[in-house]
């Protein structure tokens, strides 16, 4: 890669656009945006007895951050950040000119040992999404959508995915990296087999981690919410290695995965790691027929955020070139919360051909979107 590239005019419109002066569209998709409820209660008004009485807006009780949570503390109307579609628009969509942004709501519906309970929690969740950012605030079709399921009950999330599957707004499955087994196991091969039968991406996003009735990746509980977080990329390894091991991608040749918020900058190492392993073992696994490197390239995307940053450009653009960021990653913001990262300053000056398969190609192909 070519550090000292010619600049790229389609990222300085957006920077000029950032900045009030005159701009063209240049059609980012933003595959990690986070629309929130303005009160419990628009969630509660979907779920049947007896959880309607039951369900408070539970979340995390523990590992929160300390010093800021979302990028504002509360929307002007005094709802919580990333809950007024308009003002979303107006510091995301329409400052960065983004022409679509893919939606997961944070349920965190599996931390429950009730299967039930949270598998009610998706599913409220999902009506309400539909009924509200994908239709109400979605004159454009600037929104599109994520099935939340709760993967502690493969079979039940396997129905909330075929319930929504024709939705012509939802165009993936979600579910949090928090979980009491590695992904590859055959106890989620009811979700899999869904999502690959729909045509429909699997998302995985973390915040779940140690919570409820989930693992905690680390060796025991960490002490402090940094500690926490920073080490919330060991999950997205272990599921990765599990996935690329037990054959997932053998036995599902159509499932599509993008691990979103879990960081980028270990990828490289741990396919180094791995393919020697299997080329050594590959004895004890005879269903992964070729390199495990070779299963990530053809099904597997990461999103950017939050992007693992050196101070030296240099050693950053080396890093892309070592993910084949220019096949593999996907521009996300993850907007509202705190550690956001804005399309004009979270990447140093990119070479055209790669700022356009981050920002919109790579996600316009994997998602088979139209701008």
């Amino acid at each position: 890669m070519d550090v000292k590239a010619a600049p790229n005019p389609t990222i300085e419109s957006a920077q000029a656009g950032a900045s009030g002066a005159a701009r063209r569209r240049t059609g980012i998709i933003d595959v990690d945006v986070h629309p929130v409820p303005r009160s419990p209660d628009e969630i509660r008004a979907r779920m049947p007895m007896p959880w309607r009485d039951r369900f408070k807006g539970e979340r995390r009780s523990f590992f929160l951050n300390p010093v800021h949570g979302s990028r504002l503390d509360s929307m002007p109307g005094g709802g919580p950040a990333g809950s007024e579609p308009d003002l979303l628009r107006e510091q995301l969509i329409d400052t960065y000119d983004v022409a679509h942004a893919i939606l997961i709501s944070r349920t965190f519906c599996n931390i429950h040992p009730d299967p039930d309970y949270g598998a009610a929690i998706a599913s409220a969740f999902n009506e309400w999404l539909a009924d509200t950012w994908l239709t109400e605030y979605n004159p454009d079709g600037c929104f599109k959508g994520s099935i939340t399921v709760a993967q502690q009950d493969p079979l039940r999330a396997a129905e909330e995915i075929e319930r929504w599957a024709e939705h012509p707004q939802m165009i993936q499955v979600t579910m949090d990296s928090g979980a009491r087994m590695p992904f590859g196991q055959r106890f989620y091969h009811p979700i899999y087999e869904a999502c690959e039968r729909h045509g429909l991406p699997l998302a995985i996003h973390p915040g779940t981690e140690g919570m409820g009735i989930n693992h905690q990746p680390t060796p025991g509980y960490p002490t402090h919410y940094v500690e926490w977080h920073c080490a919330m990329s060991f999950s997205f390894q272990a599921h990765l290695v599990s996935l690329l091991t037990e054959g997932i991608f053998e036995r599902f040749p159509g499932l599509r995965i993008v691990l979103v918020e879990g960081g980028i900058a270990w990828l490289a190492p741990l396919m180094w790691r791995l393919d020697p392993y299997w080329k050594a073992l590959r004895s004890e696994i005879p269903w992964v027929r070729k390199p495990p490197s070779e299963y990530l390239h053809d099904h597997v995307r990461l999103a950017s955020q939050p992007l693992e940053r050196p101070n030296d450009d240099r050693q950053f653009m080396q890093l892309l070139e070592m993910v084949d960021a220019e096949r593999l990653l996907m521009f996300s913001s993850d907007y509202p919360h705190w550690d956001f990262d804005s399309p004009t300053r979270a990447f140093p000056k990119l070479p055209d051909a790669l700022w356009q398969a981050i920002f919109r190609d790579n996600a316009l192909a994997f998602y088979e979107l139209e701008v």
